[in-house]
């Protein structure tokens, strides 16, 4: 007796092992894509750039979306346009407006294509889990940069994963490099990690948002906590900076110390002694 066809091929699936049937495959949360899109933002205030940032997932749908202040209305469907061309066409749009710009014009016709530097793929462990597109920044080339500073940090052990949180190794050099100047060695959705120095007394300060875990290295300060700001200013959002410091507590500090500053509490360094190295995690 004969099995009909459609028994066989039941028949046939059934004996494949299981492994020939699925396929794992990562997938980009919308951490990860707040975590591109927070990376974006840091790079482009670095160079002072405006610009929108878009990220999609595999399937080109959007996750997230950020327009810096001054940027151009239409600079949100144009990012969302690029960060889909990269994913669905598995390419940067650097790549499209090159082969275009050499004559072959019949590809602006494609649906869901905008051929226009700025737009990556985001990848992790060789598999596209979306795209980031930026538009909107200074020159095209900013554009791209920026957006591949964004993808970047879903990269591994760059801050982070597409399907969770990984280990960030940042290297003795990097750390070390940004204590001699002062600077950001992490800043994520969550949380920041900065290399903070001084040589001498600094700006009051007030974070209205962030809580500052500070961890002293090496050197020691004055530092005053509490009170009220003289002659505060709004620098920029939730950020107040003024002269001094009037009443608070003073304590001298020094390595090995740490101090928690909750948000919105006065501080400020008001003397220091020699060169002082310190951790700020900026919690919010």
């Amino acid at each position: 007796m004969k099995l009909p066809l459609l028994a066989i091929c039941f028949a046939a699936l059934s004996a494949l092992p299981t492994h020939a049937q699925v396929v794992d495959k990562k997938a980009l949360t919308l951490e990860g894509a707040k975590r591109a899109i927070t990376a974006a933002v840091a790079a482009a205030k670095k160079g002072s750039a405006t610009g929108v940032i878009a990220v999609v997932d595999d399937g080109g749908n959007l996750m997230a979306l950020e327009r810096l202040d001054n940027t151009f209305g239409a600079g949100a469907n144009i990012s969302i346009g690029k960060a889909r061309t990269a994913v669905l066409f598995k390419r940067p749009t650097k790549a499209f407006e090159e082969i275009i710009g050499k004559g072959r014009t019949a590809m602006v016709a494609l649906k869901d294509f905008t051929p226009l530097q700025g737009g990556v793929p985001i990848v992790v462990d060789s598999q596209i889990v979306g795209g980031i597109g930026v538009s909107g920044a200074a020159s095209a080339q900013q554009d791209e940069e920026l957006a591949i500073a964004g993808a970047n940090a879903l990269a591994p052990g760059k801050g982070g994963s597409a399907a969770d949180s990984a280990v960030t190794y940042l290297p003795r050099d990097k750390v070390n490099a940004a204590f001699a100047k002062g600077a950001p060695l992490l800043e994520v959705d969550g949380y920041k990690v900065h290399a903070s120095h001084r040589d001498e007394a600094g700006k009051a300060e007030v974070h209205t948002k962030d809580t500052d875990i500070i961890y002293v290295l090496d050197g020691s300060a004055r530092f005053v906590t509490g009170g009220s700001v003289q002659d505060p200013k709004v620098i920029q959002a939730d950020e107040i900076r003024g002269a001094s410091i009037r009443g608070g507590e003073a304590r001298e500090i020094a390595k090995g110390d740490v101090i928690v500053v909750p948000n919105g509490v006065p501080h400020w360094f008001e003397s220091v002694r020699g060169p002082l190295n310190y951790y700020v995690v900026k919690v919010h």
